[in-house]
C-alpha cells in the first residue's frame, strides 16, 4: 500500500493499493458512516422529458459514497464497498458499490483510531514483502497455497494419479507430476520465497528437480518435515512454529503462536485470560503482556476501550485474522485473549 497523502484537518487520507492484500487491510480499516472517494464508472444520467427510458451510456467519473456495508472476498481479491453517493457529477442519494482491486486509487474521509492508522502503517511497510507460495506435497497429492496477511489461501490440488508398484517403477510419471506442480506455482503471478512441506521423500525430489528445471524458484527454497500432508501438513508447521525462518516471521504465522502459547496457558492453568470480563480485569490490573483480539472484534470496535488501556499499560496488542485457524480458536474464546505478566486473583 502506498500512502499518497495524510490531511488531518479533514480526516482525509489518499492511498494506492499495491498488493492484494491491501484489501485486507482496507476491510479493516473502513467502516459504516466513512466517507470513501474513487473512480468508477456509472451511466450518464437521461433525459427525464422523453417518453422511453434511455440507458445512457457508462462514463469514469468520481464519485464520493457514504459508506452502508463492506464485503471481503478473498478468493475473488476485490473489496466491495457499497453506500450512496454524497459527492459527485450525478445521482446523489442514489446507491452505488466500489469493487477495490489491485493498483485502484481511493481516499477516505473518516475519525481515525490508533488502531487503523496502525494498520495502514504496518500495510505501507509490508509492501516491500515478497508473497511466500506453500507447496505442501506427498506421493500421492499436492496443495499449492500463498500465506497472505489474512491467511491461508489454497490455490490448488494435484493428484498424481500413482500408486503401489505403478508409482515406483515409472520416473517419468513423478516428472510429470512434478512439472504440474510447476506450472501452477508460476502461474500464481509473484513468486517470492517457495517453502516445501511434507512427510516423505516427495519434497526432497522435487526440490531437486526444480533446481534443474527452474533454478531462480527453486534455487533458495527451503523444505520442512511435516507429519502430515496437504492444508492439515501448513497448519501443523504454523502452529508449531518452527522450520522456516520465513514462517515465524510471516503474520499469520505470529497470530498462530501467539494463540496457541494462549491456549499452552489455558491448559496448564498458567498464565492467561480470555472472554470480555476476564481480560478487562487483567488489563485494568496492568497484568496483560500480550491482547489478542479478533479481527472481526476490531473491525466493529467491540473492544476499543480495552485496546487503548492494553496499549497505555505498556502490553502488545496484536489482531488475529478470523480467516485461518488460529482466529477461528480466538473466537471461540469469546474473540479476546491475553497472555499475562503474572496472575491476578
Amino acid at each position: 500500500m502506498k500512502i499518497k497523502r495524510k490531511d488531518y484537518s479533514t480526516g482525509e487520507i489518499s492511498l494506492k493499493v499495491q498488493n492484494l492484500d491491501d484489501l485486507w487491510h482496507l476491510y479493516n480499516v473502513v467502516e459504516t458512516g466513512d466517507l470513501v472517494f474513487a473512480l468508477t464508472t456509472r451511466r450518464e444520467e437521461t433525459r427525464a422529458d422523453t417518453l422511453r427510458a434511455e440507458r445512457g451510456e457508462k462514463k469514469k467519473m468520481r464519485l464520493g459514497i457514504r459508506v452502508e456495508k463492506t464485503e471481503f472476498h478473498e478468493f475473488a481479491d476485490w473489496l466491495r464497498v457499497h453506500g450512496t453517493i454524497e459527492e459527485g457529477p450525478q445521482d446523489v442519494g442514489a446507491y452505488h458499490t466500489f469493487n477495490i482491486s489491485l493498483d485502484d486509487d481511493l481516499s477516505i474521509r473518516k475519525v481515525w483510531t490508533r488502531n487503523q492508522l496502525d494498520i495502514l502503517d504496518r500495510a505501507e511497510k509490508e509492501t516491500e514483502k515478497a508473497l511466500i507460495t506453500l507447496l505442501a506435497i506427498d506421493e500421492e497429492e499436492a496443495t499449492v497455497a500463498q500465506l497472505r496477511e489474512y491467511g491461508v489461501k489454497k490455490v490448488a490440488s494435484i493428484q498424481s494419479g500413482r500408486s503401489g508398484k505403478y508409482f515406483s517403477v515409472k520416473v517419468e510419471k513423478s516428472n510429470e507430476y512434478f512439472d504440474e506442480i510447476i506450472q501452477i506455482i508460476i502461474s500464481g503471478g509473484e513468486t517470492g520465497p517457495l517453502i516445501i512441506i511434507g512427510p516423505g521423500f516427495a519434497k526432497e525430489n522435487i526440490s531437486a528437480y526444480g533446481r534443474q528445471k527452474k533454478p531462480a524458484l527453486f534455487s533458495e527454497c527451503q523444505v520442512v518435515s511435516s507429519g502430515q500432508s496437504g492444508m492439515a501438513a501448513i497448519q501443523e508447521i504454523l502452529k508449531k512454529g518452527v522450520g522456516s525462518k520465513i514462517l515465524e516471521d510471516s503474520r499469520v504465522g505470529l497470530e498462530t503462536r501467539l494463540v496457541e502459547q494462549l491456549l499452552a496457558e489455558i491448559g496448564k492453568n498458567g498464565l492467561y485470560a480470555y472472554g470480555t470480563a476476564e481480560v478487562e480485569r487483567a488489563v485494568t490490573a496492568g497484568a496483560a503482556d500480550v491482547l489478542l483480539v479478533t479481527s472481526n472484534a476490531a473491525r466493529t470496535r467491540k473492544f476499543d476501550r480495552v485496546m487503548e488501556n492494553a496499549e497505555a499499560s505498556g502490553a502488545k496488542v496484536v489482531i488475529v485474522s478470523e480467516h485461518h485457524d488460529a482466529g477461528k480458536k480466538l473466537e471461540s474464546l469469546g474473540d479476546i485473549g491475553a497472555i499475562l505478566r503474572y496472575r491476578i486473583s
